[in-house]
C-alpha cells in the first residue's frame, strides 16, 4: 500500500464519450484479472 491506495482499488475515470466504449474498455480490463 502506497500513498493511501490500497491493492485491488479501481479508479474510473469517465469523460464524453460514447457509453458503449466505456462498457466495451471495462468489460476488456476485467477480462484482464
Amino acid at each position: 500500500m502506497q500513498r493511501g491506495f490500497k491493492d485491488g482499488l479501481v479508479r474510473l475515470s469517465v469523460g464524453i464519450e460514447n457509453p458503449d466504449d466505456i462498457i466495451a474498455d471495462l468489460e476488456q480490463a476485467l477480462e484482464q484479472i
